[in-house]
């Protein structure tokens, strides 16, 4: 299993910005999902193995940005117009193939989730 390290939590307010980081031991396409206090687990944004192709929910696109430095063994969420419906904790994952996913169930690597909590 690819080993991965979340990091870049914390609070914000609205409108504000946040990066988060997550370094892998392996390189893999990658994902990142959010989820709140008794809510769903959902997907915010994939990118392929090498960067090229990307995905967003619809409750993001437009704000967030997930882009990958290789080299580092890092992918990034930038996070930008944060709103607090935005609060949740933020976990990447990993799976072992060149495309990504929307589906939690086809990554079989994740973190250990680090919050963001946007205040009003």
């Amino acid at each position: 299993q690819v080993q991965l390290e979340e990091s870049g939590g914390g609070l914000v307010q609205a409108g504000g910005s946040l990066r988060l980081s997550c370094k892998y031991s392996e390189e893999s396409a990658m994902g990142w999902f959010r989820q709140a206090p008794g809510k769903e687990r959902e997907f915010v944004a994939t990118i392929t193995r090498t960067g090229g192709i990307t995905a967003y929910g619809d409750s993001v696109k437009g704000r967030f940005t997930i882009s990958r430095d290789n080299a580092k063994n890092t992918v990034y969420l930038q996070m930008s117009s944060l709103k607090p419906e935005d609060t949740a904790v933020y976990y990447c994952a990993a799976r072992p193939a060149f495309w990504g996913s929307r589906m939690s169930h086809d990554y079989d690597s994740w973190g250990q989730g680090t919050q963001v909590t946007v205040s009003s």
